[in-house]
């Protein structure tokens, strides 16, 4: 029997997650909750749009967003985090941001495959209290071959 066949494409795939938010949870759930709220819906989320991206997932402090272009998934983040240190953020938000290039199977709204599943911790990337000047995205090939960062 034929597989069906599957929508595929190259896409530029940004992860995100807020440094510390478990314990910033345990502290103060309501406060926390609302400042994360207002990050993604005043920065995050239009920031994501103006760059052409779409927000595919929110999985508590984490979001998973999606760019046809690397340049504007770069762009992204950088204007993220470069307005993150300029305006006083709530309760001292922190967001760490990591970007992966990779080819994803489309079902539906969602996305899934190697692009997605080797999109790097953002943890790998951003470093608790410092922005980075350097942009570096992950790439996998469907060989299965990976590490090489641009």
């Amino acid at each position: 029997m034929a597989e069906a066949r599957v929508e595929r494409r190259l896409a530029a795939i940004l992860a995100a997650d807020v440094a510390g938010y478990s314990r910033m949870m345990g502290q103060d759930e309501a406060g926390t909750l609302a400042a994360l709220k207002m990050q993604r819906s005043g920065l995050i989320e239009p920031t994501i749009a103006k760059h052409s991206g779409r927000v595919v997932k929110l999985m508590g402090d984490g979001i998973l967003a999606e760019f046809s272009s690397v340049v504007e998934a770069a762009l992204c983040a950088t204007e993220i985090q470069r307005e993150m240190a300029r305006r006083p953020s709530p309760k001292g938000m922190q967001l760490r941001i990591g970007l992966h290039l990779g080819d994803i199977i489309i079902e539906g709204e969602d996305i899934y495959g190697d692009g997605v599943k080797g999109s790097p911790s953002p943890v790998a990337f951003a470093f608790h209290g410092r922005r980075s000047t350097k942009s570096r995205v992950s790439c996998r090939s469907r060989g299965g071959r990976s590490g090489r960062k641009h």
